[in-house]
């Protein structure tokens, strides 16, 4: 699932002059009939290392979930992260891809200079047996080295287990204490899926800044109490992180990364450096400029991008 952002968003380095834990609340949107938490980006605060992007999905009623679908949309400058919590998700690309995700399986779409992409939820049981689709949809921008680069999908099965001293922890990319996840990214970052069933110590890079998302109880890191679907932001310095969920057991998403150290600008599903970048994204998105953006192999129609906020009304 994707964006859209609805305004433009512009990032620097976020973390200078931040040196405690602050606690972001996310806001609540939609995209189509599915519920959504905004998580990041979020009021002064725009990208944790690369991540600039996520979205924590459910089915709002979960007697009766509503479906996903969201048809062939474009992307630029960014690699898109999808982790599902239950249920499954058909996803299909402009190189030919398609590939069905479920829990435990993470798909990993670079956009480079352009790529197109449709979202089809495939629930075949009952409802009340999945509760309709839960997850997280994360954006990484890319680098300026490799943005404009071209598109690449994949699609991974088996993630490394991390055995923590209370609970046990998913990596979905980057590095932790020696393990390295087969998923890879050109900027220094990490994204782990912890499961904790009591207090928690955990190394982290003082390089890093660092953001944990709580899924589904309240959390304490270090001593700010963080909601769930609420960020914790984490400055560069630090070198371990106590973590604790209320009650027996708690998820939590960690995602951290070296400071981009780039100006960011995002507006619908786009991340550039400027509004030209944008602009010539959207025209060609708008006129169906097939060798940047190809079809997409998908029943559902194609979403139009409303016009960007800078440009003057035909």
């Amino acid at each position: 699932m994707s964006g859209p952002v609805e305004e433009t968003v512009t990032s620097t380095d976020d973390s200078l002059g931040m040196s405690t834990i602050e606690v972001k609340e996310s806001r609540q949107t939609q995209i189509g009939t599915m519920a959504i938490l905004r998580v990041l980006p979020t009021k002064r605060r725009r990208t944790v290392g690369p991540w600039c992007f996520v979205d924590l999905m459910s089915p709002g009623d979960v007697d009766r979930p509503p479906p996903l679908e969201i048809g062939p949309h474009p992307h630029i400058g960014l690699s898109t992260v999808t982790w599902l919590f239950d249920g499954s998700i058909l996803h299909s690309d402009s190189l030919g891809s398609e590939q069905s995700i479920r829990p435990g399986e993470l798909n990993l779409m670079t956009a480079g200079n352009g790529i197109a992409h449709a979202e089809e939820g495939t629930e075949t049981s009952p409802s009340n047996e999945t509760g309709g689709i839960m997850g997280v949809q994360m954006w990484l921008a890319q680098p300026d080295a490799t943005r404009f680069g071209g598109s690449t999908f994949q699609h991974y099965k088996d993630l490394p287990e991390i055995s923590l001293d209370a609970g046990e922890a998913r990596l979905l990319i980057g590095e932790y204490e020696g393990t390295v996840a087969p998923t890879e990214f050109d900027h220094p970052t990490v994204g782990m899926d912890l499961r904790l069933v009591g207090p928690s110590t955990i190394a982290v890079n003082p390089d890093f800044e660092y953001g944990v998302v709580p899924i589904d109880r309240a959390a304490k890191v270090d001593d700010a109490i963080v909601e769930p679907g609420s960020l914790a932001l984490i400055p560069t310095g630090y070198e371990m992180l106590r973590l604790e969920t209320r009650g027996d057991s708690g998820r939590l998403m960690i995602l951290g990364g070296r400071p981009l150290g780039e100006k960011v600008k995002m507006w619908w599903n786009f991340v550039a450096r400027t509004n030209e970048e944008i602009t010539e994204a959207w025209t060609d998105w708008q006129s169906h400029n097939e060798e940047r953006f190809g079809p997409v192999p998908s029943g559902l129609d194609r979403i139009d991008a409303p016009r960007p906020p800078w440009l003057k009304p035909v």
